[in-house]
């Protein structure tokens, strides 16, 4: 049996009927960010729903060589895996992962293209660069070199690739004492009072300060954090089609994340799409159905969806120094997939002198990968143009986003400075902190 034919018959027992659900009632084509700005894609319900029921029904052609043909209608690689289709959809069709595993179905059985490959890589890029940080970094902004990988990968020369911030953040944890170790290797506090932390592949190799503030911040409120062995949780790989690579990476972070999930601790992630592939796309897109996957699945926050939950809960420390800022706040794509709303907004109301503002557009068009690529790039800005003129026209200094890949597109697209929401959070700690110890001071 061949990986392709894997993939179908996995994608034939998991969304073979739901597609069959499908209304046809055009709202996931009104709602598609990439269908909105480009005519090559001719939207999720055609490529998804519609098209799905010929890929099963349609008998399998055979190439000379003996392989399947499979997915024949390549515009399917235009969708951007964004998700809006199967939030928006009425009758709960997972219209996002029917195009994903039927983009992964075309490419099984192929060798990837090295720029899909190599952009899938996230932990090899890591432990790559990070010990030549200096070098890594002046490649990246030296535009003759950019251009040169753009004609050599197809990396477009302008798309966002962030910096490298030298020392990891695990090596760090490490030096100062923090926790590392797997269950039943280290001495553990109760589950009540520590959570474990995805930090993902963003805070371990660029950005370290957002974990800083996240540690910060669950410190302040009595919990001690851990944080175990793990690697990329898979989503690039997985929104590139590489499905079995993507599995390989899942199943290790399951069999350890899942350790701690059975002992009653919580895990917690500063990456909204990290959080959103441990709790749903390994059994959405990769069919891990198991025990471990359940419970990791339902063991996971997003950080703020957690402290959200510690406020409603009266647990919050909730005296926040005052930031007199205003803020436009992106919810980025894969958080309104977790189903759990705006919990950053919440948070930021509980901060004296904070003027957040939801800039309610859809898509900032990263997604991910997606617009690193030259083919793509020039839609996933087409997409974000009105978010990038909003936040341009609000005169803010900076922005915040959950998610760090639309964080990088949203600085880059604005020449603003754009962070995570806990480190808003930490600084308003930080800020009472100041005003008590003036307070003092001045007594």
């Amino acid at each position: 049996m061949t990986i392709a034919s894997v993939v179908d018959e996995a994608l034939h027992e998991t969304v073979g009927l739901s597609t069959d659900e499908c209304l046809k009632c055009n709202i996931c084509n009104e709602v598609c960010p990439v269908a909105r700005v480009d005519d090559r894609f001719p939207g999720p319900k055609y490529v998804g729903p519609q098209a799905q029921r010929f890929r099963l029904a349609a008998p399998v052609p055979i190439n000379l060589d003996g392989r399947p043909v499979h997915s024949p209608d390549r515009t399917v690689d235009w969708c951007s895996g964004c998700g809006w289709c199967t939030t928006a959809c009425p009758a709960g069709v997972k219209i996002a992962e029917v195009n994903n595993r039927a983009r992964a179905s075309m490419r099984a059985g192929h060798r990837p293209r090295l720029r899909d490959w190599l952009i899938s890589q996230t932990d090899l890029l890591g432990r790559f660069g990070a010990p030549f940080t200096p070098l890594a970094n002046w490649t990246l902004q030296n535009r003759a070199v950019r251009w040169l990988i753009e004609l050599v990968l197809g990396i477009h020369r302008k798309a966002p690739l962030p910096l490298y911030a030298g020392r990891s953040f695990r090596s760090r944890f490490k030096r100062r004492g923090g926790v590392l170790g797997r269950a039943g290797e280290v001495d553990l506090p109760p589950p009540d009072r520590a959570v474990v932390y995805f930090h993902g592949c963003a805070a371990n190799y660029y950005e370290q300060h957002v974990a800083d503030a996240a540690i910060g911040v669950l410190e302040r409120n009595g919990f001690q954090v851990i944080a175990p062995p793990q690697n990329c949780c898979g989503l690039p790989m997985i929104s590139n089609g590489l499905y079995p690579a993507a599995r390989s990476k899942a199943r290790h972070n399951l069999e350890v994340l899942a350790e701690y999930a059975r002992l009653g601790y919580r895990i917690v992630g500063t990456s909204t799409s990290c959080t959103h592939t441990l709790k749903a796309e390994y059994a959405e897109m990769l069919d891990l159905h198991d025990e471990d996957a359940r419970s990791v699945s339902e063991a996971t926050w997003d950080i703020c969806e957690f402290l959200l939950d510690l406020h409603e809960e009266g647990r919050l420390d909730s005296g926040f120094g005052r930031i007199d800022l205003d803020l436009p706040y992106h919810a980025p794509c894969q958080l309104r997939s977790h189903g759990i709303g705006l919990p950053a907004m919440d948070l930021f109301a509980l901060i004296p002198g904070l003027r957040a503002v939801d800039m309610d557009h859809d898509c900032c068009g990263i997604a991910g990968t997606y617009g690193l690529k030259k083919e793509k790039y020039d839609i996933a800005m087409r997409v974000g143009e009105d978010l990038f003129r909003r936040v341009e026209a609000s005169g803010a200094a900076e922005t915040a986003c959950d998610s760090e890949t639309c964080r990088w597109q949203i600085a880059s697209a604005t020449d603003r400075p754009s962070r995570h929401p806990v480190e808003y959070l930490a600084a308003a700690y930080a800020a009472a902190d100041a005003a008590g110890t003036a307070a003092g001071t001045a007594h």
